[in-house]
């Protein structure tokens, strides 16, 4: 297996935080932008994309911060590499801002963004920014 490299994303919302995080962390605002479908039992998130399950186990989360993930798939549930949705608030223009970090194979790196680039137009769509 040849490692993974991390990588990160920000985008900014005209939201409030609240808003945000609910919709990154729960099943159903996950469900709303992220997968068709989540289901969560326990510590483990299973996405569902098109009928294709995915697990993910929660790593941790702070409440109205950030939520951290581990893909149950990758080789050893390696929990150096994870996925990560955290909520900031600019301090300058008072807009939410959503970091986004997460790891890829290098030659997967720009096809990963574009995923993540789809995925945060749909988040947005939902918010109506």
């Amino acid at each position: 297996m040849t490692e993974k490299k991390k990588f990160e994303l920000e985008y900014v919302f005209k939201s409030s935080p609240s808003i945000l995080y609910k919709l990154l962390s729960t099943p159903d605002g996950l469900a709303e932008w992220f997968a068709d479908d989540v289901n969560v039992q326990d510590d483990i998130y299973t996405f569902d994309w098109a009928g294709e399950e995915v697990t993910a186990r929660l790593l941790s989360s702070k409440s109205g911060d950030f939520i951290r993930w581990t893909w149950l798939e990758d080789d050893d549930e390696d929990e150096s590499t994870y996925f990560e949705l955290k909520v900031k608030v600019d301090p300058m223009t008072k807009m939410s801002v959503l970091l986004i970090t997460d790891f890829a194979e290098e030659d997967e790196i720009d096809e990963a963004k574009q995923l993540w680039e789809s995925q945060i137009n749909n988040l947005k769509r939902i918010i109506g920014a």
